[in-house]
């Protein structure tokens, strides 16, 4: 599929990278996270051509897998069909998809100053991600400098911009199931994310009623597929492993390569690229919650975005409130009261 992207014309005085090799070098870089001069050594590839062949080849990989497995909806039908699959398989209705960010670290880019230093004293690109009910990038806005604070980072996001002008399909607002009040459809976050009328987060502070608990507890629910998409990315892609090694531009594309290759082996691939031990999940009948095996993995690249206090707007809150009451009433479910203790 990416051949005709990375083939290469033999000249007089040497032979061409084949695409095969070419394709090869540049996994075995993602899934190992091995240096370019230890690649240089298995394929017999200078390191200055491999430093060539690995952005080159995640472009195409990103450029002719994204159409085909990482295409945000844009029809009402096809964010219905997002709802359903998170009411069906994480009880949290009109839901369009869990939000999370993650900044990746990266080695200090040169003459770059304090453009990409964050607030934990490292140089890092952000991603900002949309992840569905299967673990799978729905959407992705990859390469925002570490500088930028979360809040403007959600607020440059192309995707805020899409949902508040109307443009991308998002259906009306509609009744909650078996509940005769309408509310808008909403994507989920955590503290990170300020709280929206379409972007639901938890209430804040520990010392919470166990109505506002439960809220938790669900909106937990349906949150922890973006946990574990990027957690399956993580221990799958070693790349992320340690801070990467180039410049902002081409970790940007090794980063997008990495997104899209996970939802190509999400699709065709999954009991090998994702076993269920892999995840964490919840034991509903022995009321426990089980850590997958991702945790296990280092993932030193990736870090949390940080929780910044913020007031929100009344008809924001009226919305968490609605659905609040709908899930310690007509939406409630037998185990929510043991789980959220978990919580």
């Amino acid at each position: 599929m990416i051949q005709p992207s990375i083939c290469k014309t033999d000249t007089r005085m040497t032979k061409a990278v084949t695409p095969q090799e070419r394709l090869a070098i540049t996994l075995r870089y993602l899934a190992t996270g091995e240096t370019q001069t230890s690649l240089s050594y298995q394929f017999r590839v200078s390191q200055n051509l491999i430093s060539l062949i690995i952005p080159e080849t995640c472009s195409a990989i990103y450029e002719t897998l994204q159409p085909i497995y990482m295409r945000m909806p844009r029809s009402q039908e096809e964010w219905r069909k997002v709802s359903q699959d998170f009411h069906s398989l994480w009880n949290y209705p009109l839901c369009l998809g869990a939000l999370d960010g993650k900044r990746v670290l990266l080695q200090k880019p040169a003459h770059s100053g304090s453009h990409y230093y964050d607030y934990k004293g490292n140089f890092s690109t952000i991603i900002m991600a949309l992840v569905d009910a299967d673990y799978k990038f729905l959407y992705a806005d990859v390469g925002t400098n570490g500088r930028a604070s979360d809040g403007g980072v959600w607020n440059k996001c192309k995707l805020k911009e899409d949902i508040e002008y109307e443009e991308i399909g998002i259906p009306p607002p509609a009744n909650l199931p078996n509940y005769d009040i309408q509310v808008p459809y909403v994507i989920v976050g955590d503290d990170a994310f300020p709280l929206q009328k379409y972007l639901m987060n938890p209430y804040p502070g520990n010392d919470q009623s166990n109505e506002k608990h439960i809220h938790k507890y669900r909106l937990s629910r349906a949150r922890r597929v973006s946990e574990n998409a990027f957690g399956i990315l993580s221990s799958r892609f070693q790349v992320f492993n340690k801070p990467i090694r180039t410049c902002p531009e081409r970790a940007n594309m090794v980063i997008q390569a990495c997104l899209v290759l996970h939802n190509m082996l999400r699709t065709e691939s999954r009991q090998d690229y994702s076993p269920p031990e892999l995840l964490d999940q919840e034991d509903i009948q022995r009321r426990r919650m089980v850590v997958g095996q991702w945790h296990d993995h280092q993932h030193n690249a990736l870090g949390d975005l940080q929780v910044i206090a913020r007031r929100p707007k009344r008809d924001a809150m009226q919305v968490r409130d609605l659905f609040c009451t709908y899930f310690n009433n007509e939406g409630s479910v037998p185990w929510q009261n043991e789980m959220a203790l978990l919580h």
